[in-house]
């Protein structure tokens, strides 16, 4: 806006020019810095050289902040995009026949999700907010054009199909080999070493997911998982309020997650 004043002996006018209004720029799209991330030692720039995370900074991701019991990508969804949890948990599951909802992971900052979809084109799962949370969006076309001119990046898609099936032989021996008290102490050490792997305390956190969604992981029931809560806290293995828990016997509990041979 500029002003002008014309002088005349006997009258004054002071006139006022508004300039066009210019529109705001565009925003630019996102260009995540994997390279100067907090997480890159957790997340997809682990172990890379600095030529591959400087290839891998240039890929263009998406950020999205995610409200707790809102949905980051649902069952049958088709794949385009794996997702990095940022910060938060997210949960994924699938619905049984049955209606019921079976709890297939739980993921933490700097973990990644999605690649349940990469055999069949769609994803097998939903992801689901325990809490606020931020996941960047990788898309996967973008990281297989990059893998092509890198074979650093070859191996890092590798590794991550390498660590969902790592995840899924994890469960699956979770799952078929132990008792009910064994799958919950397993649980909670896995809990504890994920948040020490992070910079938290392992021995005192607060769960993010319910006693009924620990069941649904572990393949028993909400009575029996806090039936097994209770005999941890009688046996002087935990103190536990609710969601909080802190472990005062970490041998104890790794004790009482032995896998029985006989």
């Amino acid at each position: 806006m500029s002003t002008t004043t014309l002088e005349r002996p006997d009258l004054s006018i002071r006139i006022i020019t508004i300039d066009a209004v210019r529109p705001a720029p565009a925003p630019q799209p996102f260009r995540p810095n994997c390279s100067a991330c907090h997480l890159r030692e957790l997340c997809l720039p682990g172990g890379m050289t600095g030529g591959d995370v400087e290839r891998l900074d240039a890929l263009l991701f998406s950020r999205r902040r995610v409200r707790a019991g809102q949905v980051v990508y649902r069952e049958g969804d088709r794949f385009e995009s794996m997702y990095a949890v940022r910060s938060g948990t997210v949960k994924t599951s699938l619905m049984l026949a049955d209606g019921r909802e079976q709890v297939s992971g739980f993921y933490m900052a700097g973990e990644l999700m999605g690649l349940d979809a990469l055999a069949e084109g769609a994803h097998a799962s939903t992801a689901t907010a325990l809490e606020d949370a931020e996941v960047c969006s990788i898309p996967y076309v973008h990281l297989s054009e990059a893998a092509v001119a890198s074979t650093g990046m070859q191996h890092l898609v590798v590794r991550l199909m390498s660590r969902e099936i790592v995840r899924e032989q994890g469960l699956m021996l979770l799952l078929g080999g132990m008792n009910a008290e064994e799958r919950l102490s397993a649980f909670l050490l896995d809990q504890s070493r994920r948040l020490d792997a992070r910079g938290y305390s392992p021995s005192e956190f607060h769960l993010r997911m319910s006693r009924a969604e620990i069941g649904s992981y572990l393949g028993v029931t909400l009575e029996t998982v806090s039936r097994t809560f209770s005999a941890f806290h009688r046996q002087g293995l935990i103190m536990v309020n609710q969601r909080h828990v802190r472990i005062i016997d970490m041998a104890g509990l790794a004790g009482a997650c032995v896998l029985r041979t006989h």
